[in-house]
């Protein structure tokens, strides 16, 4: 009798567990079809009536609709970018490929992840489904992070921007590329001491691991991977609408003369670019230009804060990250991250 009682309880499980399932990817849809919706509504008004719309907003709402539409339009390209090499990291690539070719040992092994961002020119939102990707492949999530805090900087897009924004001026590339793998790898070894690394992950992405496994076999690579571009597209795309509308609304409501008034400051100039950084939440690839505007204001360590601390942390990341990661290791990830970033710009700014 207890034999049967628990055989039928099995199969009631696993429909439960597909239920939860289903109706997590219906609500993250239904987010995901809501804010297209939103955008192109904005998109159509936009183009048949500006004027008119215009003249009804106040400047305030304009310059909100303006950045947070602004940050979206430059991030879709490179989260749907990353969603598309996820797919082929999970789907395409042989099984045990990308952990054959990687060093054994911890240390070198998360050097050599840290890397893998030379070969993957995405800015950090595209980075956050690729990170899911290469967890769901075999990567330890401390690996996963090496490769999610470092590919930003690392990448060739990245690197050639910032040449041609500062060039060897101050050392402000080297240090940029310096200080993004050395606290990449330091995030990556604090959490590889860690006991039970899947407890630094949402139930919602252990799940997610789960069923993908069930799945893995039954069903065919075409199949499997437009599947797993719904998945992540329902649930990349309304955490990146939240994160633009947040980093629009702050922008609005921090006055750019305070930040330029700390410009001349070691201390504060560092901290003033950082704030800032945390809040355009603008594209990796990009930031450097956007910060040059400011090379005549700000010390050198604060323009190098802002190009490390910005890429790694800010507020389109973090809700991008909450997909993937518990808020208590965000926290953490943002505090280490944030100390050092500091650390590296005081550095710069009292050495150069």
């Amino acid at each position: 009798m207890l034999l049967t009682d628990s055989a039928a309880a099995e199969p009631s499980k696993a429909a439960e567990r597909g239920g939860e399932r289903a109706r997590g990817q219906r609500r993250g849809l239904m987010g995901l079809l809501l804010g297209l919706a939103v955008l192109a509504l904005l998109a159509v008004t936009r183009m048949s009536a500006p004027q008119s719309v215009a003249a009804g907003m106040s400047d305030s709402a304009k310059d909100f609709v303006t950045l947070a539409v602004s940050v979206l339009i430059e991030s879709l390209p490179f989260v749907f970018l990353g969603i598309f090499l996820s797919v082929v990291v999970q789907v395409w690539l042989p099984d045990g490929f990308l952990l054959r070719h990687l060093p054994r040992r911890g240390v070198l092994r998360r050097f050599a992840v840290s890397l893998i961002g030379v070969l993957v020119p995405v800015c950090e939102c595209g980075n956050v489904p690729l990170t899911r990707g290469l967890i769901m492949k075999g990567l330890t999530v401390a690996e996963a992070m090496t490769f999610l805090l470092a590919a930003p900087i690392l990448n060739p897009i990245t690197i050639i921007t910032t040449y041609q924004a500062f060039g060897w001026d101050n050392g402000i590339l080297v240090s940029r590329i310096a200080g993004g793998f050395l606290i990449a790898n330091l995030i990556g070894w604090i959490y590889s001491r860690h006991p039970r690394q899947d407890t630094l992950l949402t139930s919602q992405f252990q799940a997610a691991c789960a069923s993908e496994g069930e799945h893995h076999a039954a069903a065919g690579k075409l199949q499997r991977s437009v599947r797993l571009f719904t998945k992540e597209t329902s649930a990349m795309m309304p955490a990146l609408f939240i994160g633009c509308a947040i980093a629009g609304a702050i922008q609005v409501g921090i006055p750019r003369d305070v930040l330029v008034t700390l410009g001349t400051n070691p201390v504060w100039s560092v901290l003033a670019l950082m704030v800032l950084a945390f809040v355009v939440s603008i594209c990796s690839n990009v930031d450097a230009f956007f910060v040059l505007s400011f090379g005549a204001t700000f010390l050198p360590g604060a323009i190098v804060a802002f190009l490390v601390f910005g890429p790694m942390i800010d507020i389109k990341m973090l809700v991008l990250m909450r997909t993937t990661f518990t808020t208590r290791t965000l926290v953490q990830i943002t505090s280490v991250v944030a100390l050092c970033s500091a650390a590296l710009g005081l550095a710069v700014n009292y050495v150069a």
